[in-house]
């Protein structure tokens, strides 16, 4: 790897990793900048509160299946819970690090203050990084190839702005800052805001109050991770052929949806139900919300009008008194402070980037930002995709389209979103994740023509089609090629099912091995294609 090309990289966390192991993979030299002392990002529980540093809370539990959130190369153990709690995700992200020996290549409590072109720049591509010690203060540049921005949006709190709430004696904190229950015995809460930190903190701190509230302006569509039979949902919904159907013919796919949910408990009869369709937001993942409704463990409230010394009023013009605690579960500004505005402006989380990850207006492509979206589904193997494009494009086995082309796209992607979801700046960098992987692995290389593999390996075919989605099927062709992608691809239902009987299972009740389940799969792939015709027939009428 002598004299190949630098990349800087910064942050240490899920992304991170992966972007060392990329540059390694295809020649590049890695130097990757950490602000604290360790690897795992977010997912490193710290029991210290500090703003401006995001980790989970000491009960979070991963909102998707361990199958579905790997890295495509890197399938997790066996005996590891399907969804996983905090502190699995940080092991499997240290046993990723030493099975690829990417430790060695981060440099700890190093924060970068800086990164601007070089004075060549239009001709280099070249950047300078500006760095300080964490430790000694001793401050440094030193110029790169290209840069990997790895550091995540769940930086910097979104704290909006209620009236009176300046005036409000108690307790006011952002969600970032919540750790766990202890301290919250017999208060009164409020937490304003209906994501995924809200629905935990409500659920969990309600253990302890006297009365919890949450209060939201939308309402959410609320998932269960447990679907029918008890099989994680996001293995049992996250499928290409029922991706492809809801697709063509959304309206059925929500209301199919809707329905479905409904079942599990009356959104409409526990106060949360939204005006806008399942998708046209981002679900909340949740399995306990229901059952402290119901006892009024958690109490619903709409949106906050006004907050008083001691109180909230609420816009449906009721008032709760004597609260204790407001917590803001209010989401994130995308905040990338050592990047100059002129080059990447986050206002608003309105940022313009191809692909969601290269600046279109550069003279080189050698600055990527990666996992700066937001899918339905999980983050790790789409920042691992990322990294995989982005250091092929930096070594030049990968040409962006011109400016004007890339321009094009990006306003295309913002009238999706704009037509599709709730206003709102969450929204700005939403991604469906089978459609973005598959844009992503297109332009890499690596995507599988799955109308050739019917005729060379109709089985692999099929099941990659009506079998759960997940990233191993990256690997089988292109560019890091991986020879265990197969196998990984046929052995999800075995991990699946063993980590939830504790016991060794084969997949006959569930899943589908490499010689079974083609009769099952065929009469999908038929029932599937009779439904495609029928759609397109309908559709001509229309």
């Amino acid at each position: 790897m002598q004299g190949g090309k630098c990349i800087a990289i910064i942050g240490a966390g899920a992304s991170g990793l992966t972007a060392i192991k990329s540059c390694l993979d295809e020649g590049l030299e890695p130097v990757c900048f950490e602000k604290y002392d360790v690897t795992g990002g977010l997912w490193c529980y710290k029991e210290e509160s500090e703003l401006g540093r995001s980790t989970v809370m000491k009960s979070t539990v991963i909102n998707t299946s361990k199958e579905t959130m790997a890295y495509s190369d890197f399938p997790p153990p066996i005996h590891f819970p399907v969804y996983m709690h905090n502190s699995y995700v940080l092991k499997y992200l240290h046993m990723y690090s030493e099975k690829f020996n990417l430790d060695k290549y981060i440099q700890f409590f190093i924060e970068v203050t800086k990164v601007e072109k070089s004075d060549d720049f239009t001709a280099s591509g070249q950047w300078k990084v500006y760095t300080r010690n964490c430790k000694s203060g001793e401050e440094n540049v030193a110029t790169f190839d290209s840069v990997l921005v790895c550091t995540g949006h769940h930086a910097a709190p979104k704290i909006p702005s209620f009236p009176g709430i300046e005036k409000f004696k108690g307790q006011v904190i952002h969600s970032q800052l919540y750790k766990h229950s202890k301290g919250y015995e017999d208060k009164r809460v409020v937490v304003i805001g209906f994501g995924n930190s809200g629905g935990d903190i409500a659920v969990e701190v309600s253990n302890t109050t006297a009365q919890t509230y949450l209060s939201t302006r939308h309402g959410a569509w609320v998932i269960n991770r447990v679907a029918d039979k008890g099989y994680p949902i996001d293995m049992f919904i996250q499928k290409r052929f029922l991706n492809t159907v809801m697709k063509l013919a959304p309206s059925v796919g929500n209301t199919l949806a809707e329905w479905k949910l409904n079942q599990r408990f009356d959104h409409a009869l526990y106060s949360i139900k939204p005006k806008h369709s399942f998708q046209s937001q981002h679900p909340t993942v949740n399995d306990l919300l229901p059952n402290k409704i119901i006892t009024h463990s958690v109490i619903i409230k709409p949106d906050v009008q006004e907050i008083t010394e001691n109180g909230i009023q609420f816009v449906d013009g009721t008032f709760e008194d004597n609260i204790d605690t407001i917590i803001l579960a209010t989401g994130y500004d995308i905040k990338i402070p050592f990047i100059a505005k002129s080059i990447l402006d986050t206002e608003k989380n309105n940022f313009h980037l191809f692909k969601y990850i290269f600046p279109p207006d550069l003279e080189k492509p050698t600055l990527a930002l990666i996992g700066f979206v937001q899918p339905i589904g999980a983050l790790l193997p789409i920042s691992e995709l990322q990294c995989r494009l982005a250091t092929r494009v930096f070594k030049g086995d990968v040409i962006l389209p011109p400016a004007a082309d890339m321009w094009k796209d990006i306003r295309e992607k913002e009238i999706e979103v704009r037509k599709r979801y709730v206003k709102s700046e969450r929204h700005t960098i939403q991604v469906d994740i089978i459609d973005y992987m598959d844009e992503l692995a297109e332009m890499n290389g690596c995507k599988p023509n799955f109308k050739k593999m019917l005729f060379y390996d109709p089985s692999l075919a099929l099941y990659c089609i009506f079998q759960s989605y997940t990233p191993y099927q990256y690997r089988l062709v292109g560019p890091g090629k991986w020879d265990g992608a197969k196998e990984a691809l046929y052995g999800i239902w075995d991990r699946t099912l063993t980590a939830i009987s504790q016991k060794s299972v084969h997949t006959e009740s569930g899943g589908m091995t490499q010689s079974g389940g083609m009769t099952q799969m065929l009469l999908k792939a038929f029932c599937f294609l009779g439904l495609v015709f029928i759609l397109n027939w309908m559709f001509q009428f229309f």
